[in-house]
């Protein structure tokens, strides 16, 4: 396939003239007729707003998401479908196209060639070089169909997975787009390859000219593209129709049942039935109170027994693809009994679990990753107490080391300034008790209170004298260093 003429991007123009002059009727004037509708149905949709704008939105969504999302599978499928496109428009489809209209006569001159019974057409090296082009470009929409169910299968198993959901629901949206423009180009190429053909066998009758000598042009488009990609070729029923044909056979089936139910039935004697004045509300009200907490059904008792039995699976599980099994079961589990703190906390599980079971299968040892994962399992269940290690992300965890280094410099700060304050205290009690001892001595009420009196204000004072001889002696300190400076320059 690889060397085969029509696989290439740039297929060897002929070098013989692009047109001659064959013998003209109207058979020859209906088949270039229907040639050229089919090749401007091909050209409308190749130049169509629709598709230029679903290209250009894949071409955006690639340079957005060309970092961040480089490394998963729906990027990559992307990829794919890009240079498919690119394949396409560097083979100048279009051109080739436009040109064969420019060469088939136009209403005018076919008019003139029944009367002359002659007239100029595209010659046969032409049109099997056209030809060529249709078979590349042919082969090309359907790897590029398939490139887009492939990227849109991976996007879709994301969606299951709750990743990326609103970007999953535009590639979804922009690929089943994308897949229904180029099912129709194919459509129509198909059909043009056809007519191509029926115009080559009239040509090549009457101006034989051979082109291809070692290649010979498949009769069919479906024999070209086999039995697999030749079904994208056949029109799909209508679901209208056919839900159309299925309504009125269920209506023929429930007709005999209809008939049966018309049947008149005793719905006895509708009954009047009034509250009582004296009727105790207490005893109903303590029901549905009862009701509204989880008394009167064991709710409780049910869900500690399936967070019991998820457990015991959990422990059970020896590989991680027992473990996305259960983890998947426990969520939808969740899920349907509204435990949205859970749900997630089993889910975020779940993306570990998935990336871990694909190391598991490349033959790494992932035991101890195991016993590991198991607690989180457990602590997820029943979120009590604090979260293990390992069920942070690693933001949070980064935010709570920050936190932890700036809470232990305010410590230290704090038992330094304590160690300080301590000294401090030691010298004031020193003073005390020298002023004591001094008071002790003298006998005289009056001398004894103006010691007292003389005493006081320096122990009340030593903090701030010593604070004032701490700030003086930085500033000295400065005013020293900055003249050291000054003189180094």
């Amino acid at each position: 396939m690889a060397g085969a003429p029509w696989n290439r991007v740039n297929i060897p123009f002929p070098g013989a003239v692009s047109t001659v002059r064959i013998h003209f009727s109207s058979t020859t004037d209906e088949n270039i007729k229907s040639l050229l509708v089919e090749n401007e149905k091909v050209l409308k949709l190749l130049c169509c707003e629709i598709l230029q704008t679903e290209i250009r939105l894949l071409y955006e969504l690639l340079y957005v998401l060309n970092n961040s999302y480089r490394g998963i599978k729906t990027f990559k499928g992307l990829k794919q479908v890009e240079q498919c496109i690119n394949r396409l428009k560097n083979m100048k489809l279009n051109v080739a196209l436009e040109e064969l209209t420019d060469l088939c006569p136009n209403r005018i001159q076919r008019g003139l060639g029944i009367k002359t019974g002659e007239c100029d057409v595209p010659s046969q090296p032409m049109l099997e070089w056209l030809c060529l082009k249709v078979l590349g470009a042919t082969e090309l929409m359907s790897c590029t169909l398939n490139r887009c169910s492939r990227a849109f299968a991976l996007a879709k198993q994301q969606m299951k997975w709750e990743e990326f959901v609103i970007l999953n629901v535009v590639i979804t949206s922009m690929l089943s787009r994308l897949w229904v423009i180029f099912r129709g180009i194919l459509v129509s190429l198909s059909t043009l390859y056809q007519q191509l053909l029926e115009f080559l066998r009239e040509v090549s009758i009457a101006q034989p000219m051979p082109y291809l000598r070692d290649f010979s042009l498949p009769p069919d488009m479906a024999q070209f593209l086999g039995p697999t990609d030749a079904l994208k070729l056949l029109k799909q029923p209508k679901h209208g129709s056919h839900g159309t044909d299925h309504k009125k056979k269920q209506q023929k089936k429930n007709k005999p049942s209809l008939k049966v139910r018309q049947v008149k039935e005793d719905l006895g004697v509708a009954v009047e039935r009034g509250i009582a004045h004296g009727t105790d509300m207490k005893s109903f009200l303590k029901v549905f109170g009862n009701f509204t907490e989880g008394k009167s059904f064991p709710q409780g008792t049910h869900r500690a027994e399936e967070k019991q039995k998820f457990k015991k699976q959990i422990r059970e599980a020896t590989t991680f693809a027992d473990m996305a099994i259960h983890l998947e079961e426990m969520i939808l589990w969740c899920k349907s009994q509204r435990m949205e703190k859970e749900k997630r906390l089993l889910i975020f599980l779940r993306l570990k679990c998935h990336k871990m079971k694909c190391l598991e299968a490349a033959g790494y040892n992932v035991q101890r990753k195991l016993q590991s994962f198991r607690r989180e399992a457990y602590w997820a269940s029943s979120p009590q107490g604090s979260a293990p290690r390992t069920c942070h992300s690693p933001a949070a965890t980064r935010r709570h080391a920050r936190l932890k280094t700036r809470f232990q410099s305010l410590r230290s700060q704090f038992k330094s300034s304590t160690t300080k304050t301590g000294m401090k205290k030691k010298c004031q009690k020193r003073g005390r008790r020298k002023s004591e001892l001094s008071v002790s001595g003298l006998s005289d009420d009056g001398q004894r209170s103006r010691t007292m009196y003389g005493a006081t204000p320096q122990t009340i004072d030593c903090d701030s004298h010593d604070d004032i001889d701490d700030i003086f002696r930085c500033s000295r300190f400065l005013t020293l260093w900055n003249l050291h400076i000054q003189g180094n320059k």
